[in-house]
């Protein structure tokens, strides 16, 4: 079924468009970048807050840092699609992509279980030790999807 899926999507309109029209290639690829560095760079400043400072005015740093990774995430989701689309029945059996898919949903895990955890103990002036161990899992899991990403070019 996944294979059909991945078919169906490099034979749909938009997986031709995306192989014959060098701009929407481009553009996708373009803002795709972009968003990974919304994503990953306001995750990575947040984490290193709640692992440099142990949390203290946390919520200062994610007030700004949160909505511009969700920001960055609703970006690469249709941009990824389009990449996609150009090739994916092979990017979509790909083991860097199998590893991206992981590694996304491992970070967006986090990301609830942290806030399910530990949100209403965000505005206060520190959060317990035990948000740097989320922190860390966080920092760790966007850094290798950027790592991932690349990888399945290579793969």
């Amino acid at each position: 079924m996944y294979l059909d899926l991945l078919a169906a999507l490099e034979q749909s309109w938009l997986g031709h468009t995306a192989r014959h029209s060098a701009w929407l290639f481009t553009i996708a690829n373009l803002l795709h970048v972009l968003g990974s560095a919304f994503v990953v760079g306001s995750i990575a400043v947040f984490d290193l807050k709640v692992l440099a400072d142990h949390g203290r005015q946390a919520w200062q740093v994610g007030r700004f840092a949160i909505p511009l990774a969700a920001a960055g995430l609703a970006l690469q989701i249709p941009t990824g699609t389009i990449l996609l689309a150009v090739e994916a029945r092979s990017l979509g059996t790909n083991p860097a992509f199998y590893a991206k898919l992981a590694l996304i949903a491992l970070g967006l895990m986090n990301v609830a279980l942290f806030h399910a955890r530990f949100g209403s103990a965000l505005r206060k002036d520190s959060l317990p030790p035990d948000a740097r161990a989320y922190a860390l899992v966080s920092l760790f899991a966007w850094i290798l999807v950027l790592f991932a990403g690349r990888m399945i070019a290579y793969l």
